[in-house]
């Protein structure tokens, strides 16, 4: 009976020191890193499906103003319809080709965008809008939220990848997982890493992720208007 005792309790020894190795292999760390990656990720697509989502307004509003613009109308709401169409989920975001296709079409709509709203300072009657005035302030928020949100993923891909390309960590990254770099999200277009400016007050000067802490949350949603 001593004996079976004494059997158990070694068993027991090697699965801890087995489970304490695992740990300082970065088995934990590891899968962490990832998860939380992934969660920022999410966080840049959900703010890109927010612009989206006011895009339509945005048009619909500028159009009633300024019919002579629909040559950058239609660019826009074809960029948007073409950032929309590709979708990459969190399992992707190890793909550098999905990633650099995802960026290179919203860098596309930003600058878009950009061009619209600078045509608007053509049309004074559209630029005191209440409508278009609600649209520039969710618009600003918005931006704002996209730069934050794509920081936040860019260093929580940082620690991934650190994480995996680091010893102990690194053991189990390519004996256990096969873990891959995640791609961090970069600008493809010119200016597509700096949040287009929604200002019509004169200044030339792009929005910032300074103002994130309240990136106009409260707005009223905007009211289609326009034909």
């Amino acid at each position: 009976m001593a004996a079976r005792l004494f059997s158990r309790i070694a068993r027991l020894a090697v699965v801890a020191a087995a489970a304490a190795s695992l740990a300082g292999c970065g088995v934990n760390s590891i899968p962490t890193a990832q998860e939380n990656a992934k969660a920022k990720w999410a966080d840049v697509q959900s703010q890109y499906q927010r612009r989206s989502d006011l895009i339509p307004n945005l048009v619909a509003t500028v159009k009633g103003y300024a019919k002579q613009e629909q040559d950058t109308l239609t660019k826009v709401t074809e960029a948007r319809a073409a950032a929309t169409q590709i979708k990459i989920s969190a399992d992707d975001v190890t793909d550098p080709d999905k990633v650099a296709k995802f960026q290179a079409a919203q860098g596309q709509l930003s600058q878009g965008l950009g061009r619209l709203l600078a045509s608007v300072e053509a049309y004074p009657n559209l630029k005191s809008n209440e409508n278009f005035l609600a649209l520039q302030s969710q618009l600003e928020g918005t931006e704002n939220r996209i730069t934050v949100a794509r920081r936040d993923y860019n260093e929580a891909v940082r620690q991934y990848n650190v994480t995996i390309r680091t010893f102990p960590a690194v053991i189990a990254a390519n004996v256990i997982y096969g873990a891959k770099p995640m791609v961090p999200f970069t600008a493809t277009t010119p200016g597509a890493d700096t949040a287009p400016s929604v200002s019509f007050d004169g200044g030339t000067a792009p929005a910032t992720a300074t103002r994130s802490a309240n990136d106009n949350a409260t707005a009223s949603p905007a009211k289609k208007t326009g034909n």
